[in-house]
């Protein structure tokens, strides 16, 4: 790859760096760790000492959707329908600063504690073997194992009746380039708010059934907080919802899709070592990047980063510097494990990473194991176009 010089743009979403975007980010992180995309209108800040300490600085404010909206979504001639996704967005915990932030993740922390969280593994496990059972000799281990998975774990904590979970595929792909930036689809944001306007609908049904048949459930724990005056509104009980029931499953089943993919491409590595998971975040993680906004002028790289203005912080570029890992572009399940940022740090530190590793723990040595035969009847495969999370498409597979 030609040395990016000044003037030089980069771009995550070419065919080439969508497929495989860890060659571009070692010639960004080695000689343009500050870049500034003009396609983008963004920073991308690629290095680890930088990535770890924006994540922790308030200045990079995760508060990204009010002004977006402000500034696109209130005149007259925005469409009403994605005004109104927007607005779901906005009461998105991982889209506030604090104070908002810090009440909002206060309610929700008490179902993703350690403990709470190892009490799940019994019935992960049990999800995971009877799917495993049902794959045929050809099977797409993302449809058929990872997706149903994750989103059955995310759908049994908050409540959703088991005939309903087929229906969030659809709404969870549509909104997919709504969330995680899909710049090169120009319907995104009208598809997108289709698939949020049919989610949040559902969501405030649901939210009407728990009020009148709570259950032991954390939608129903969401509804008793609001009514015990913790300042939970409706909508952001229900936007709650949408979040979980998105991100819950959207991240981890990247994780056990690329996690599956890593050890089948490496198979001297275990799938059940005790640093795996670990090493599979490190390696090719679900975060591709994280989005902030600038609060204030910041001096970072020799570069200034105005006020208002867009960055992306790169933990797939973080988690391969060589300052920090040795020999980073290796997969190896024994390394000591450590600083990887695949979460994310500091106040915005993912809230689901127990349940994520859990299920990660659980989901990838089991097919693994089961199969022993497993290969790809695809290769090169396919990702999912977009800036902020790294995702297969489809991971076909024979089992026999």
């Amino acid at each position: 790859m030609t040395v990016l010089g000044p003037g030089t743009q980069a771009d995550l979403l070419s065919p080439e760096a969508v497929a495989d975007p860890y060659p571009l980010l070692a010639e960004l992180r080695e000689h343009d760790p500050v870049h500034w995309s003009e396609r983008y209108r963004s920073w991308f800040v690629t290095r680890y000492a930088d990535v770890d300490a924006a994540l922790r600085d308030p200045r990079f404010s995760s508060d990204r959707i009010s002004p977006y909206r402000r500034a696109r979504l209130d005149g007259p001639d925005a469409d009403p329908g994605v005004r109104a996704a927007f607005g779901v967005l906005e009461d998105w915990m991982v889209f506030k600063d604090p104070p908002d932030h810090t009440r909002l993740r206060k309610l929700l922390s008490r179902a993703f504690t350690p403990r709470a969280v190892e009490r799940m593994r019994p019935r992960i496990a049990e999800i995971a073997d009877g799917l495993l059972a049902d794959l045929g000799p050809e099977a797409d281990l993302i449809g058929e194992y990872a997706y149903p998975l994750t989103s059955s774990v995310v759908a049994e904590l908050l409540g959703v009746p088991r005939a309903d979970r087929s229906r969030f595929k659809d709404w969870s792909d549509r909104i997919t380039g709504l969330v995680f930036g899909g710049m090169g689809d120009p319907d995104r944001h009208a598809d997108g708010a289709d698939g949020m306007a049919e989610l949040t609908a559902y969501l405030g049904a649901l939210v009407q059934q728990h009020e009148r048949d709570p259950a032991d459930d954390l939608l129903t724990a969401l509804i008793r907080a609001r009514d015990a005056g913790d300042a939970l509104s409706h909508d952001e009980v229900v936007a709650t919802g949408v979040l979980l029931l998105f991100a819950g499953h959207e991240t981890t089943t990247n994780l056990i899709g690329n996690g599956i993919l890593a050890l089948l491409r490496h198979p001297a590595e275990a799938p059940d070592a005790p640093g795996t998971v670990e090493e599979l975040l490190r390696w090719d993680g679900p975060a591709k990047t994280i989005a902030r906004l600038m609060a204030t002028d910041v001096e970072l790289g020799g570069r200034t980063l105005g006020r208002g203005e867009r960055v992306f912080l790169c933990p797939a570029a973080a988690n391969r510097d060589p300052a920090v890992f040795p020999d980073p572009d290796r997969l190896d399940v024994s390394r000591r494990p450590g600083r990887q940022l695949g979460f994310g740090i500091g106040l915005h530190y993912c809230l689901g990473a127990p349940l994520a590793r859990l299920e990660a723990s659980i989901a990838i040595p089991a097919a693994l194991h089961r199969f022993p035969q497993l290969r790809l009847t695809e290769d090169p495969l396919s990702w999912h176009p977009v800036l902020l999370s790294r995702g297969l498409l489809r991971l076909p597979v024979v089992t026999t």
